[in-house]
């Protein structure tokens, strides 16, 4: 019997349970995610060229939403965009886009990957799992909500410097483990 591929949105949302809500990475993910305002989009495209066209889609169908019901958009694109440093030169164009749809100032976009790297980390470094997903994806924030969010925060600095901390006690190994179905 030959083993099936997991469903991305699966994984995704097992990421989002267990990592960026489970390890309070982002202290504002829960409100949303248990009032079912965060969409998830699998994006079957396999160009960046057609990834850049739904990502404009979509960005304009959350603008669009109310955001009672739709507070933000999680884009997950498995089948392109696989190499980290293909995603990370794709990123200007991602927000390029949202310029150029007239969205700067209210949309913002967080990027996700499964290899994400910060510039002059060691590929093994903790804290690049603050920023690895399942999947390469592109993460749609509607700059109020993040702004609202933000400044009900006690202390919204603290943030990175407690999530490198949970990473490096968690470790890499751990991270990996924390995401197997």
């Amino acid at each position: 019997m030959a083993i099936q591929p997991e469903d991305p949105i699966a994984a995704t949302r097992r990421w989002l349970e267990r990592a960026v809500i489970g390890l309070n990475l982002c202290p504002f993910a829960k409100a949303v995610y248990v009032k079912q305002q965060v969409r998830l989009v699998l994006c079957a495209v396999t160009t960046p060229e057609a990834l850049l066209e739904e990502l404009a889609y979509e960005l304009v169908l959350l603008d669009r939403a109310d955001p009672e019901q739709t507070d933000t958009t999680v884009l997950v694109h498995p089948h392109v965009l696989g190499d980290f440093l293909d995603y990370n030169d794709f990123l200007d164009q991602a927000d390029a886009a949202v310029d150029a749809l007239g969205l700067e100032g209210e949309i913002q976009i967080a990027s996700f990957h499964p290899d994400y790297q910060f510039a002059g980390t060691p590929y093994d470094d903790p804290g690049n799992c603050s920023n690895r997903s399942p999947y390469p994806t592109l993460h749609l924030l509607r700059e109020a909500s993040v702004e609202r969010a933000v400044a009900a925060y006690p202390d919204p600095d603290a943030i990175v410097e407690r999530n490198l901390d949970t990473l490096e006690k968690l470790g890499s190994d751990g991270y990996r483990r924390l995401l197997e179905p």
